[in-house]
C-alpha cells in the first residue's frame, strides 16, 4: 500500500493517458493502417499512458526539487 501512495499522481496520470490514447485512436487514429502507433488501438493506449506517468513524474519531481534546498 505504501507504493500507491508514493506513486498515486503518476498512476492517474497513466491511466488519464491510456484513456487519452485510446481517443486519440478513436478521433484522430490512421485510417490507412501505415501508422504503428496510432492504427492500433493497444499501441496508442501504451504510448498513453506512458506519456501521461512520464509528465506526471515530470511535474512531481519538479516539485520536490523546489522544496528541497540545494546544497553548495
Amino acid at each position: 500500500m505504501k507504493i500507491l501512495k508514493k506513486y498515486y499522481a503518476q498512476l492517474v496520470g497513466a491511466i488519464i493517458g491510456i484513456v487519452g490514447g485510446y481517443f486519440y485512436y478513436k478521433f484522430i487514429g490512421c485510417n490507412s493502417g501505415s501508422c504503428p502507433i496510432t492504427s492500433n488501438p493497444f499501441m496508442s493506449m501504451i504510448w498513453g499512458g506512458l506519456m501521461g506517468y512520464l509528465l506526471v513524474d515530470m511535474i512531481v519531481g519538479f516539485k520536490k526539487s523546489k522544496k528541497e534546498p540545494r546544497e553548495s
